[in-house]
């Protein structure tokens, strides 16, 4: 019962480190994601030890339903991190003047395109914000162009620019 429980509680520790590590190569966040690497390993090897010196069918179903709750976990905790930036594009009928003010009063920066759809005009607004404000500008936009279509993609690596954030930071 004892090696059941240490399997179980490294899973639900190693799991949600390698989400974490994975989240964090993927963002370009090297330097932690090796460090992450070193621990998910360190815990990985440990697991296995106790699993394989006595392989159980009950150690082993441990094994795999810490995994299934770790990877929860572990994808919980990178949404409540929210760490990075994600592009949100808003497509909408008309040119978007109400919205880009309160956009900018909001503190988003933004770009508006121009282009031509099976209806005619169309305007695309490109905000690229923080994680943990996407919420908040979906319910903006939502407020003033309710049927909006919005995308949210996760840029893969951006360079130059100002990213209007609670600091004010530009991004190198």
């Amino acid at each position: 019962m004892k090696e059941i429980l240490i399997i179980l509680a490294l899973q639900l520790v190693y799991v949600p480190i390698v989400t974490m590590r994975t989240m964090m190569l993927v963002k370009g966040k090297t330097r932690l994601a090796s460090i992450l690497g070193t621990v998910d390993v360190f815990i990985y090897v440990t697991a296995l030890g106790v699993i394989l010196k006595d392989p159980s069918l009950p150690g082993i179903i441990t094994y795999a339903i810490g995994f299934g709750i770790g990877i929860a976990i572990g994808s919980y905790i990178e949404r409540k991190l929210a760490i990075g930036e994600q592009l949100v594009q808003i497509h909408v009928s008309d040119y978007p003047e109400a919205l880009k003010t309160v956009l900018g009063e909001a503190d988003f920066g933004l770009t508006i395109y121009q282009g031509e759809g099976l209806h005619g005009e169309r305007y695309r607004i490109d905000v690229l914000a923080p994680r943990h404000r996407v919420k908040e500008l979906k319910m903006c936009v939502r407020k003033i162009e309710p049927k909006a279509f919005m995308i949210v993609l996760e840029p893969a690596d951006f360079d130059g620019g100002f990213v209007k954030e609670d600091e004010h930071r530009l991004i190198k």
